[in-house]
C-alpha cells in the first residue's frame, strides 16, 4: 500500500526543522506523495522551494506545489496581491498542481468586528479573494483546494457558479451527508483527515461511511488539525504528514472495504483529480 498526504504545510518552521529526518520517515511509512497549499504570497516562494531542495530522487516522496490565499489572512492584503498570485501562477503553471488554499470562513467573519472591520466587509473581502481564485483555477484548468468553516451554504452557490473543469478537494471536510453530496455532484473530492479520529465528530463519520469511496482522499493539514489520542496523537505535539497511516486505519474501520480497497482507490483518486492528462 502506498499513501498521499493530499494537505500538508510542510514549509511550516515546525516541519522545516526536521525535513530530512521527516522525509525519511514518510518514505518508510510509503507515504510517496505530499501536497503542499500555499497561504499567503508571503509563503509562494518558500512551496515553490521545497520539491527542488527534496527531490525525489534523494527522498523517494514527490512534494507537490499549489499556489493559494487563505481566508485567514486577507487583512493587509490588497488587489496588488492577488495580481502576484496570477503572475506567479503564470510564471510557474508547469511545477503547481493546483490553486490553493483559498476558501470562505465564517468564523473569521464572525469575529471582524473584534478588528475593527464589519461584518459585511469581511464577507465581502473574502468574496472577492474566492472569486478571483475559482476564476483563477478555472481559466488556468486547475483543481482548487478550499478551506471551510462554518461557510458550506456560501461556497456551494459559488462553485456552481464557476463550474470547474478540474473541480478539487474539500479539504478537512466536516459535514452532514446532504453538504458533502452536495460538493459530489460538482466533481469534488473531500479531504478526510483527523475529524474522523473524533468519536464526537458522529456527523461526519457518518456521512464518511455512507459515500462513494471515490469522493475520499487522505490529509493531515500537518502541522495543524492534530489527530486524537486514541487515534495516536500526542497532547501538545505537531501534526505530523506521518499520521496520514493513522487517518487511514481509522478510515478503514469506518468503511466496509477492506483496507487493500481502500488505499489503492485513494490513490486512484488523487491520480484522477491531480496526475492524470
Amino acid at each position: 500500500m502506498k499513501f498521499t498526504d493530499s494537505h500538508c504545510h510542510l514549509d511550516d518552521k515546525v516541519l522545516t526543522e526536521q525535513l530530512p529526518m521527516l522525509l525519511t520517515q514518510c518514505r518508510q511509512l510509503a507515504i510517496n506523495r505530499i501536497i503542499i497549499p500555499a497561504i499567503l504570497p508571503a509563503n509562494f516562494d518558500s512551496v515553490l522551494a521545497l520539491p527542488k531542495q527534496y527531490p525525489k530522487e534523494k527522498t523517494q516522496v514527490s512534494l507537490y506545489p499549489c499556489l493559494g490565499i487563505h481566508p485567514w489572512f486577507l487583512d493587509k492584503l490588497t488587489d496588488i496581491h492577488l495580481e502576484q498570485l496570477a503572475n506567479k501562477v503564470a510564471q510557474t503553471r508547469s511545477d503547481i498542481i493546483a490553486i490553493g488554499e483559498t476558501g470562505l470562513d465564517g468564523a473569521i467573519a464572525k469575529k471582524a468586528p473584534e478588528h475593527g472591520q464589519s461584518i459585511e466587509d469581511n464577507w465581502a473581502k473574502q468574496y472577492q479573494f474566492f472569486d478571483f481564485q475559482l476564476n483563477l483555477a478555472k481559466a488556468e484548468q486547475l483543481p482548487v483546494i478550499i478551506h471551510h468553516r462554518q461557510s458550506h451554504d456560501k461556497i456551494v452557490p459559488r462553485l456552481k457558479k464557476y463550474q470547474l473543469s478540474k473541480a478539487g478537494i474539500i479539504h478537512g471536510f466536516s459535514g452532514s451527508y446532504q453538504q458533502a453530496k452536495s460538493y459530489l455532484d460538482l466533481g469534488f473530492k473531500l479531504g478526510i483527515g483527523g475529524t474522523i479520529t473524533y468519536p464526537r465528530a458522529k456527523k461526519t463519520i457518518n456521512a464518511i461511511k455512507r459515500l462513494p469511496l471515490e469522493s475520499l482522499v487522505l490529509e493531515t493539514d500537518a502541522p495543524s488539525m492534530p489527530i486524537s489520542i486514541e487515534a495516536g496523537g500526542v497532547i501538545g505535539q505537531p501534526n505530523s504528514p506521518t499520521y496520514i497511516v493513522n487517518v487511514f486505519q481509522v478510515l478503514s474501520e469506518i468503511r466496509a472495504e477492506s483496507a487493500e480497497v481502500i488505499a489503492m482507490q485513494l490513490e486512484k483518486n488523487l491520480d484522477d483529480m491531480f496526475f492524470s492528462k
